[in-house]
């Protein structure tokens, strides 16, 4: 068995990024680019993953900003603060951190955003392309699962692929992105959901599984095929007396089963987490870039 190392492929990129921007915006005078974050309340989750993006955008040389408000901010209010970054020519891209308050409806705010800064790949425009093959901003999860199989140069031709979950910001585009046609894609996907009959017995054939449930532990080694690719997307805090923080990190694989049978396994935490905000570094440096239109 061998770790799918999201540490260690997220700092390799992190420093491909800097030298980038060192190279051709810093030393040439240029501001380099600048990734902004909306944050609504104060869910922890939500929280950690802005300070992160955060820390991250410093380490490769960007510019960040993060505009907190109250959970009990208005729709009409939260629409107008896009409109301003939209039209703000020194922000590059931002992200609306999901999940808002349920008195604001999530689609109608992600659909406001203006598709050439929506760097979490989540405007419908962006989606389409997707589907299309065109150039687009890739969900962030997704682009970061693709980008830890490709550096691990995971054969996906021809390979029996099982997606458990068809979430829209990770279950269904990863299915999308595994059967395209490219280099690392042609894939043979299944997508399983609450409603498959027989979960265990698709997942058991699978040469790659990717797991988004949302369900802690879900997978078990009698879930999975030996020799398998495990991509586990699922990330839960589980109460701990052992550690300093008070819990402790999981995924929906349970990682000490199903480890002894793969050929791949990513951990949780230090597997696709960490590659998300990495993803998102990359969809904001091609969004200063004016890639995609």
């Amino acid at each position: 068995m061998k770790l799918l190392d999201g540490k260690l492929i997220a700092e390799q990129i992190k420093t491909e990024i800097a030298l980038e921007v060192k190279e051709q915006y810093i030393d040439k005078g240029i501001n380099p680019p600048h990734l902004a974050a909306v944050l609504v309340g104060e869910d922890p989750a939500s929280m950690t993953y802005v300070s992160a993006k955060e820390k991250a955008c410093r380490e490769v040389g960007f510019l960040s900003s993060v505009y907190r408000y109250p959970a009990n901010i208005t729709e009409d209010k939260l629409l107008e603060i896009i409109d301003f970054l939209n039209a703000d020519h020194e922000i590059d891209g931002f992200i609306v951190q999901v999940p808002l308050p349920k008195h604001i409806d999530e689609q109608k705010i992600i659909e406001r955003i203006d598709p050439r800064k929506d760097v979490d790949g989540f405007h419908p425009v962006n989606i389409g392309k997707m589907v299309l093959g065109l150039p687009c901003f890739l969900p962030a999860t997704p682009m970061g699962i693709m980008t830890l199989l490709e550096r691990y140069d995971i054969e996906i031709d021809g390979k029996n692929c099982v997606v458990l979950g068809r979430s829209h910001n990770v279950g269904t585009p990863i299915s999308i992105l595994l059967s395209r046609k490219a280099k690392y894609g042609n894939g043979t996907v299944t997508l399983c959901h609450s409603h498959t009959s027989n979960i265990a017995a698709i997942a058991s054939a699978a040469d790659i599984l990717v797991v988004a449930m949302g369900k802690e532990g879900f997978v078990t080694a009698g879930m999975v095929k030996k020799n398998a690719v495990v991509v586990d997307v699922g990330i839960h805090r589980i109460p701990s007396a052992e550690t300093k923080s008070g819990f402790r990190l999981k995924g929906d694989v349970k990682f000490d089963e199903v480890s002894g049978k793969c050929s791949y396994i990513t951990p949780v935490p230090g597997g696709v987490g960490l590659m998300t905000i990495v993803s998102l570094l990359q969809n904001t440096l091609k969004a200063a870039k004016k890639a995609v239109n």
